[in-house]
């Protein structure tokens, strides 16, 4: 104990020994925050958004949805969460792939949707891609249990998340060229 109420003692002088940091980074509470495996040092923790992709798959005068296998279990556009070392592009492609089995060519990246409150389960970000099919067989695989290709007049009432918001801006931008302004 007494080399503990030392090396605090020597915070007056300015500056600690890399050992001396060390070990009262180990003295600090567990209750600090998350430490580091290595050398046991308290880090600090971040709070931040998830990225994700979401992505438009034109198939013919309509954009292919799927059926949520998990909650909330709706109609949605197919995406989800970008790996960790994965660009955005890639993630859209695989998440495609992986809910749609279509093989798709990303058209361009249309808009990012970041309002806090667009996912009930936490802070998701979102970069929405226009995208069309190259190959594949549509069905529904992977988070998806049901799959269609729905024209505007016809889309389901109720979506997951802000798609609904996302496909009216999507719609708009078809129509007229504009993106959303906000």
């Amino acid at each position: 104990m007494l080399l503990f109420f030392f090396i605090f003692g020597l915070s007056s002088a300015g500056s600690y020994s890399a050992g001396e940091r060390l070990f009262i980074g180990k003295m600090a509470d567990k209750r600090d925050g998350l430490r580091c495996p290595q050398c046991g040092t308290v880090v600090k923790e971040y709070c931040n958004p998830f990225p994700t992709v979401d992505i438009i798959i034109e198939e013919g005068e309509g954009v292919v949805l799927i059926l949520r296998r998990n909650e909330p279990r709706q109609w949605a556009l197919p995406g989800g969460y970008c790996d960790y070392g994965e660009s955005l592009e890639e993630a859209a492609i695989r998440e495609a792939r992986e809910e749609t089995g279509l093989e798709v060519e990303l058209l361009e990246q249309f808009y990012t949707y970041s309002d806090p409150q667009r996912d009930p389960r936490q802070h998701n970000i979102t970069t929405v891609y226009i995208a069309r099919t190259k190959g594949g067989t549509l069905q529904a695989q992977d988070d998806a249990q049901g799959i269609g290709v729905f024209p505007k007049e016809e889309l389901p009432p109720v979506l997951a998340f802000d798609h609904v918001q996302i496909l009216k801006d999507y719609f708009l931008y078809k129509e007229t060229g504009k993106q959303r302004v906000f």
